[in-house]
């Protein structure tokens, strides 16, 4: 097992400790204060950036920053500090179901539930409980008390710690959308020097007891393993993160998605795509000097997707001379403005179907 830490500090941007919780009995307040001086020391320095900083004194910090404050953890025992620094961000997401959002002045107003949510959160320096949903179960708040239920509910005692018992539903639904994002480089000739594209299956689970799901994906190592043919219709999925709820031993042995999801709305994996990718909108700009003082742009945006299709909200960025003035745009699709604050002209088009080239 990975060593445990020895406490979780909450400090201001000047390193006054807001809220600090002891789990072992081997550190002192103190600890918040050295690390600071070690953090302004590293200020110039490259490792300014590193989320972790050894003392000599034998203390490992790990810490993260939000808004105005420091989530800093001391151990003395050798820790998994990608667990650790996992650990800090579920802090911060509990924190913000509970206050909206996490500052300083959140800290300073909720105290006691500050307190009692670190307890439930952690144990002797090990993570414990991190679903939000699950801990307001039996940490309950309003604007003055907390109340705590004498038995906390089965998620606790249960391995499924995301999902509560005796969820019951009408009718029972499962809504799972793609969202994906690509990122392009294109050299000045116009050649895609790197491309890929980050994905996340996002979910919708409204369904009663303990539902089993399973999920299968069109993934080239399944298919190949099974001696099914690949050709056009494989994926090489790099980087893939899951929810908790996912059974890795079973993706690792057979690649099925096998899990009991969390009740409402979760992100089950993210991935990343490395193949090449045509881009959604190609853009070429021709520039033609009419005098030293005026320019003409002619700009085109070709959509290189199906007729049948269409983007939507889509917004071009021109960039301009800053010290440009009094243009003259028309376009044949969209509208289009100057932006001085951005120095460039923003083509917006509502609607964009495949297969055409407007203007600017």
């Amino acid at each position: 097992m990975a060593g445990a830490v020895s406490a979780l500090f909450l400090l201001d941007m000047k390193g006054r400790v807001l809220v600090w919780r002891d789990y072992r009995g081997d550190v002192s307040a103190l600890q918040a204060e050295r690390f600071f001086t070690k953090l302004l020391d590293k200020e110039g320095d490259s490792e300014v950036h590193s989320p972790v900083v050894y003392d000599d004194a034998g203390v490992t910090y790990m810490f993260i920053q939000h808004n105005n404050v420091f989530l800093l953890t001391a151990a003395r025992q050798n820790c998994n500090a990608a667990s650790i620094l996992l650990f800090l961000h579920r802090v911060i997401d509990v924190f913000k179901h509970y206050f909206e959002e996490l500052e300083e002045e959140s800290l300073r107003d909720n105290f006691v539930v500050v307190y009692e949510l670190l307890d439930e959160m952690m144990d002797f320096g090990y993570p414990q409980y991190t679903e939000a949903k699950i801990l307001s179960e039996f940490i309950k708040t309003d604007a003055y008390r907390m109340e705590v239920t004498q038995r906390p509910p089965m998620a606790v005692t249960n391995a499924v710690s995301w999902r509560s018992e005796g969820i019951r539903y009408k009718k029972n639904e499962v809504f799972l959308d793609v969202v994906e994002s690509v990122n392009i480089l294109v050299n000045s000739n116009g050649q895609i020097v790197r491309s890929d594209v980050v994905g996340a299956l996002k979910m919708r689970t409204y369904l009663s007891g303990m539902p089993e799901c399973k999920l299968g994906l069109n993934d080239r190592v399944l298919l190949e393993a099974q001696g099914r043919a690949t050709k056009g219709k494989a994926i090489d999925l790099d980087d893939i993160k899951f929810h908790q709820c996912v059974r890795l031993a079973r993706f690792e042995n057979d690649r099925t998605i096998s899990f009991i999801p969390p009740d409402g709305s979760f992100d089950l994996m993210t991935y990343r795509l490395s193949t090449q990718v045509k881009p959604l909108i190609w853009v070429e700009a021709q520039i033609e000097k009419h005098s030293r003082s005026r320019i003409e742009l002619m700009v085109k945006a070709r959509s290189q997707f199906k007729e049948r299709s269409t983007a939507t909200n889509v917004e071009i960025e021109v960039p301009v001379p800053s010290d440009a003035t009094n243009p003259n745009i028309r376009t044949s699709m969209g509208s289009a403005a100057y932006a001085p604050e951005r120095d460039a002209m923003v083509w917006k088009i509502k609607s964009f179907p495949g297969g055409k080239q407007p203007i600017l």
